[in-house]
């Protein structure tokens, strides 16, 4: 089930290139590449973890209520994270200028049935 939502959300964006499902212990629990991804989607998920953790405090701290989403765009790449819960997050790669406002919309809405499978 996990691929499946993945393979549907990466493939109904353009411009992306993979998806992920990780736990913030950087341990991935679902992948799906498609194409040339310009770098591993684990590697990309394994770095992003330790940040989204640091957000994840942050907001607490700040008071501001529960980090939901998390958007990095690099010169080669961007990666739209939806954080699904206090141990999981779900991710998506595109190439630039793909559409990132489809990847958001997408985890947004495949989030809560990967939830009730977690």
């Amino acid at each position: 089930m996990f691929k499946e939502v993945l393979q549907e959300v990466v493939e109904n964006t353009r411009g992306a290139t993979a998806g992920l499902i990780m736990g913030y212990d950087g341990i991935a629990l679902e992948t799906y590449v498609a194409g040339d991804a310009p770098v591993s989607i684990e590697t990309v998920g394994m770095e992003y973890s330790v940040v989204l953790t640091q957000i994840q405090q942050a907001a607490e701290m700040l008071e501001v209520g529960a980090a939901e989403e998390v958007a990095l765009q690099a010169e080669h790449m961007t990666t739209v994270v939806r954080l699904l819960n206090s141990e999981y997050f779900m991710a998506v790669t595109l190439n630039p200028g793909g559409n990132s406002g489809k990847a958001r919309y997408l985890l947004r809405t495949k989030g809560p049935a990967l939830l009730e499978l977690l």
